[in-house]
């Protein structure tokens, strides 16, 4: 069986792929062959790992492939794509260190931790009242988290810790407060914290209407898709101090662009669409992909399969 890897694997993640798969298997990585010659390979595949431009696809699936696990647990730029064989994402593995790079964020805003890094590395020594007076806590703030799937999940177990009364905004899933715009604006004016988990096939979802609802002073944190905040909106409130900071793992165009001014905002901490970081990442997207092997061999239901027109 042949198994084509879009995927960048690290060396290591390479070598463990190699010595697990079945012996019957014949990988080929696409990074090993000239741009020219990735496509036609592409074309005899019967498993494939990896994310390959959408237009590989356009015409539907290559004649012989079976399965498509996808390394991401996005997929909005195949929503377009029709394709009669199964199709599964990363599911939940992204969502603990999306959830915790959030909640950390958070944690350093209200605690002023950039800003006592960079004095750190200034070697200056402000004196306690400097900081301890400006302090914030993140114990019992009211959020509101933008989605219900795995990241919103575990956002919402992370903040228990810290007493945080949680609402989650989804249409109909059952563990969802919020259900409408309605709803969410209704409840804004007495949120401290906004956190979006939506996938990009929510455009522009978080408008200046939505922002300008939110307490003054509160804080947006992002983790889901940049294209789903109105930037500019966020960078005006921001500027004009209206909202009290930001945590951004995703921006609308990246990497951000050097002349944007959210590099130089104080109260906005860029983490730089490494959220979903964790060691050994590599081999643990190889495991996701073994398991469903195992699983496609013995006729059993596959982990993690998606809708790609429905974008879950």
């Amino acid at each position: 069986m042949r198994l084509f890897v879009y995927s960048p694997l690290s060396a290591s993640a390479r070598a463990y792929l190699q010595q697990q798969l079945p012996s019957f298997f014949e990988v080929t990585f696409a990074a090993d062959l000239p741009t020219e010659q990735q496509f036609p390979a592409f074309q005899e595949t019967e498993v494939l790992l990896g994310n390959p431009p959408p237009a590989w696809l356009a015409a539907g699936a290559p004649p012989l492939l079976q399965f498509w696990q996808v390394d991401s647990a996005g997929f909005e730029r195949y929503r377009h794509l029709r394709l009669s064989i199964p199709v599964a994402n990363m599911g939940d593995f992204f969502a603990w260190p999306c959830a915790e790079t959030m909640v950390g964020g958070l944690l350093a805003l209200y605690r002023h931790l950039p800003e006592l890094a960079v004095l750190q590395a200034q070697k200056k020594w402000v004196g306690g009242a400097y900081v301890r007076n400006r302090s914030g806590l993140l114990r019992g703030k009211h959020v509101v988290v933008l989605g219900a799937g795995a990241i919103a999940l575990a956002v919402r177990q992370q903040l228990a810790g810290f007493e945080c009364p949680v609402q989650l905004l989804a249409r109909t899933h059952p563990e969802a407060q919020l259900h409408s715009i309605e709803d969410l604006k209704a409840a804004l004016p007495a949120t401290d914290i906004v956190i979006n988990t939506l996938p990009g096939s929510a455009v522009g979802f978080f408008s200046a209407e939505l922002m300008e609802a939110m307490r003054p002073g509160s804080i947006y944190a992002s983790v889901g898709r940049g294209n789903t905040t109105d930037e500019p909106a966020l960078l005006r409130l921001l500027q004009a101090g209206y909202l009290g900071g930001a945590v951004l793992d995703v921006t609308a165009v990246e990497p951000l662009p050097a002349d944007s001014p959210l590099w130089n905002l104080p109260n906005v901490l860029l983490t730089q669409h490494t959220g979903g970081g964790q060691h050994h990442e590599d081999e643990a997207k190889v495991d996701v992909l073994l398991r469903n092997l195992e699983l496609l061999q013995a006729g059993q239901p596959l982990e993690y399969l998606v809708d790609l027109s429905r974008g879950y």
